[in-house]
């Protein structure tokens, strides 16, 4: 009796077993009719690119454009290179990546960084056709490149819409990693609208497909095999992957797509602040109930911000309609403007929460480096900014300009850092950047001059020399 009852016990475990195991792999997605559907429209994209490398000559000395003129005397004199030195050497190099055809006359949507420098780009067809392309146009700032092939009534994706995608939902990815075609990976969103240091207009996809090398461009595919993604970068530090990738929404690809195909480049709007995040001992300083929103460190001069009356200080909650949890979201949606928009900023100023309307303009070619020339006017290598309120309070700080970032050998040798306020420079007060601006373009060269110096909390005096 005993030997029968575990005969059927361990029947009924068997069974349990069993039909747990089937349930499981029941409810495992099945990719195989998505992939025979989306494949044909998925290329591969190689480039040709010719370099010119150095030669050296016998002490190992380089050989380059510094040595012109000696190049130069050479060849007129003794028909012949220098002693010991070859001609340069002209070589290909070549880059491997994906793509996916969006029209059935032949555009293809791909990564930047694949054709970035290439003299001759080829895309082949999941038929093996192979064509050469023509670059039609690039928007480095989201790693963007539009390309055509002359070809008529291919196969293209269909594109979904990534504002709908989920943290936990299957995507599926294919591409050619290492030269692979075809590669088929899946995995789940790991989170949305992630914001990288290096790509502040892109709200990436943040997954755990695996994406390596040559997966660069290619689709990610949601469940309905639409494309809500475009794999563009991995976060690694063996070179390979580490079960995180992003990839751009297809959103924003498209919105770049639509503009390099119609006018040939991709135009944004710019409001010309410097922002930060509202961490919680900022937030409370400020009398906010939370950490949200973008702190306004520093309006640029002659911006939309300055003209529509915007301050440091200030801290954006909410722009055009859209909230605004933290900074990294609004250059993204700024950047979904055009110039002559005319926007809503609500910010909160003094304890308590007003709306301010902003004329958006043309975004400069690279909004930085007019800060910095601005700044670097005054020789002294180092961008400035005002004092932000929560600092001047815990330092009892008046007027005075803060160290935002250090761009010269000047600064660094006077033992200047990142942080420190300058309230008086040459015997004169500074009471804001215009004040120190004006006053630095009168400090003459080669001679110390008495700069007073706040770091963290701590007041002092250097001897501040510039040598031109």
């Amino acid at each position: 009796m005993n030997r029968l009852l575990k005969h059927l016990s361990m029947v009924v475990i068997s069974t349990f077993m069993m039909v747990s195991m089937l349930s499981h792999a029941a409810s495992l997605p099945d990719f195989t009719e998505l992939v025979d559907e989306a494949s044909p429209a998925v290329v591969n994209i190689s480039t040709e690119q010719t370099i010119t490398t150095k030669t050296a000559n016998q002490n190992g000395q380089q050989f380059g454009p510094n040595s012109e003129e000696l190049n130069e005397f050479f060849k007129h004199f003794f028909g012949q290179q220098p002693f010991g030195q070859q001609a340069p050497q002209q070589g290909q190099r070549s880059s491997l990546g994906s793509g996916f055809i969006i029209s059935h006359d032949g555009y293809v949507l791909t990564n930047n960084h694949v054709i970035d420098g290439a003299d001759v780009i080829h895309v082949r067809l999941s038929d093996r056709r192979e064509y050469l392309a023509e670059l039609v146009g690039t928007d480095p700032r989201t790693d963007l490149a539009l390309l055509k092939i002359d070809a008529e009534d291919l196969p293209i994706v269909k594109m979904g819409d990534s504002d709908k995608l989920k943290p936990g939902q299957w995507v599926l990815a294919i591409g050619s990693p290492f030269g692979f075609d075809y590669t088929v990976t899946a995995g789940i969103v790991s989170a949305t609208g992630r914001n990288l240091p290096s790509d502040s207009y892109v709200p990436f996809i943040q997954t755990d497909v695996a994406i390596n090398p040559g997966n660069s461009g290619g689709p990610l595919f949601n469940l309905d095999g639409e494309v809500i993604g475009i794999n563009s970068q991995i976060y690694t530090r063996s070179g390979g992957f580490m079960g995180v990738s992003f990839a751009i929404p297809s959103k924003v690809a498209m919105s770049v797509a639509d503009q390099l195909k119609n006018e040939g480049k991709v135009s944004r709007a710019w409001l010309g602040v410097l922002i930060q995040d509202v961490s919680n001992d900022l937030a409370e300083s400020f009398g906010l109930d939370r950490s949200n929103g973008a702190l306004i460190s520093r309006v640029l001069p002659d911006s939309p911000a300055e003209k529509a009356g915007l301050k440091p200080g200030d801290i954006i909650m909410m722009f055009n309609g859209e909230n605004i949890e933290h900074s990294g979201e609004l250059p993204y949606v700024v950047g979904q403007l055009k110039a002559g928009d005319k926007v809503d900023a609500k910010v909160y100023r003094d304890g308590k929460e007003q709306t301010i309307n902003v004329s958006l303009d043309e975004r400069p070619s690279d909004p930085k480096v007019l800060a910095q020339s601005q700044q670097d006017q005054n020789r002294l290598g180092m961008i400035v900014g005002e004092v932000p309120a929560d600092m001047a309070k815990e330092f009892d700080i008046e007027g005075g300009v803060v160290i935002e970032q250090i761009i010269g050998g000047t600064a660094a040798r006077n033992g200047l850092q990142q942080g420190d306020v300058i309230t008086m420079l040459n015997g004169k007060r500074v009471e804001g950047v215009s004040d120190f601006t004006a006053t630095a373009k009168d400090i003459p060269n080669g001679r110390s001059v008495p700069m007073r110096v706040i770091r963290q909390g701590y007041p002092m005096f250097i001897p501040f020399k510039i040598i031109e």
